[in-house]
């Protein structure tokens, strides 16, 4: 089948991927023209784990090309995905101006029968949206379709390969059969093909991501709750997680969620019943105690040092929202990192992958390492903001041997507690009982 895709961020460039993969002529566009050059010539813009052997492999077989010109990519597709931004308005809506526009270039574009699929996490009645506008110059047939996406970043392309289920929003009995017929090599193993109609299809995409940005909450605030009355989350976590209706997921306490879905689509969906008189109060919460819950460890970093951190320095491990993935997007380091620099403090952080794009952020005002060690040369405490797999079992003898104090601000229960007061390092995480030796 020809594919073509509209915009090659994670979501595009990982959906256009894998659909070459088996079999389909994919035309992936962007206008971005430097980024395009660059993927053209096989380099992966994003990172990503397993993309890029995807990637070029499906270049050097001609099944992944990529074009600046939207009409070239309209041209091109039968299927068209629209993987365009829809990025938090000053409100708290979603930002429909990117899809809303490509929409109105689809519909004086476009010469013969195409399914205009909707993969952009958008609020409900967008397809509806897209209908009217594209209607309005369309010259021929055409059927728009809501198909969001379900893409973990770090784990994106087994996600696509092997999805849980895949949820097509659509009133039309035959663009359902060409995205199912599109789908089909993908859910071989029996996993379900949900049809639905477009605005359900929509809200399906909200509605899982915020009730998983509750579940994190809620672990959260019973974490703050242990650290009152001196209980253990940990404990408390394992007796929740083998709840078979609660389950082990979602359920590790820590300085908040962030990246480029939560936050957007909680706020988003909350901005969305208010628009028909409706009060979300469980997200009204979620959003707020996720806001404190970012600088959970400032307090307890201000109160080692006697609320004076002007001149101190600080070792940083981990930048990213989350591990295996370079995405800064409402990282709940940057928001810890802020705080530091408003407080008179100075920065050296390290990062597997994020590096790049915090440069890109900070500029001169913090330092970046070359590994997650030489952090620690000259600094007061050490502070962990993402749990990548290399920082779970670290030298602790080289810790003591940098550090001035003998300090971790632990914001992902890293490490044991008995086991930190075991080395002599003072140890504060997030609903356990703090180490001060």
């Amino acid at each position: 089948m020809k594919i073509s895709v509209i915009g090659t961020g994670y979501v595009g460039l990982v959906t256009g991927t894998c659909l070459a993969e088996t079999g389909n002529e994919v035309l992936c566009v962007d206008i971005d023209k430097q980024k395009v050059q660059q993927m053209r010539a096989g380099k992966v813009p994003i990172y990503e784990p397993h993309l890029d052997v995807l990637f070029e492999r499906n270049i050097k077989a001609n099944r992944l090309q990529f074009t600046t010109s939207l009409e070239e990519g309209l041209l091109h597709g039968q299927i068209i995905f629209l993987a365009l931004p829809t990025p938090e308005d000053g409100d708290g809506s979603a930002d429909l101006s990117y899809v809303l526009g490509v929409a109105d270039q689809i519909g004086r574009s476009i010469q013969d029968y195409k399914v205009i699929v909707d993969k952009s996490t958008v609020p409900v009645g967008t397809a509806e949206k897209l209908q009217k506008v594209i209607a309005k110059n369309a010259q021929c047939e055409f059927d728009v379709v809501s198909n969001p996406e379900f893409l973990r970043e770090g784990f994106a392309v087994d996600d696509f390969l092997k999805p849980e289920r895949i949820v097509i929003g659509s009133s039309s009995e035959k663009a359902t059969e060409l995205m199912k017929k599109l789908y089909r090599p993908f859910v071989r193993s029996g996993n379900p093909i949900i049809i639905m109609d477009e605005k359900s299809a929509e809200l399906t995409k909200y509605a899982a991501n915020s009730f998983l940005a509750a579940k994190i909450t809620f672990m959260n605030e019973i974490a703050n709750y242990c650290e009152k009355v001196g209980a253990d989350v940990d404990q408390v976590r394992r007796g929740m997680g083998t709840d078979s209706r609660i389950g082990k997921r979602f359920l590790f306490p820590g300085i908040g969620y962030g990246g480029s879905c939560f936050p957007k689509d909680v706020k988003a969906l909350h901005k969305s019943g208010k628009e028909v008189n409706y009060d979300f109060q469980i997200l009204d919460s979620v959003i707020k105690v996720n806001k404190s819950q970012k600088l959970a460890l400032l307090p307890k970093i201000k109160g080692y040092f006697n609320n004076n951190l002007e001149g101190k320095n600080f070792a940083i491990w981990g930048l990213a929202f989350k591990p295996e993935t370079d995405d800064i997007r409402e990282a709940p380091s940057l928001y810890l990192i802020d705080q530091l620099l408003n407080h008179g403090a100075n920065v050296t952080a390290f990062d597997p992958e994020a590096m790049d794009n915090v440069a890109c952020k900070y500029e001169n005002k913090i330092d970046l390492a070359q590994n997650m060690y030489d952090t620690l040369r000259n600094a007061d405490a050490l502070i962990i903001c993402t749990e990548w797999s290399i920082f779970r079992t670290p030298d602790f003898d080289k810790i003591k041997s940098n550090l001035s104090n003998n300090v971790i601000f632990d914001g992902r229960n890293l490490y044991d507690i008995l086991d930190m007061k075991d080395e002599g390092i003072s140890y504060f995480s997030i609903g356990r009982k703090d180490i001060k030796i």
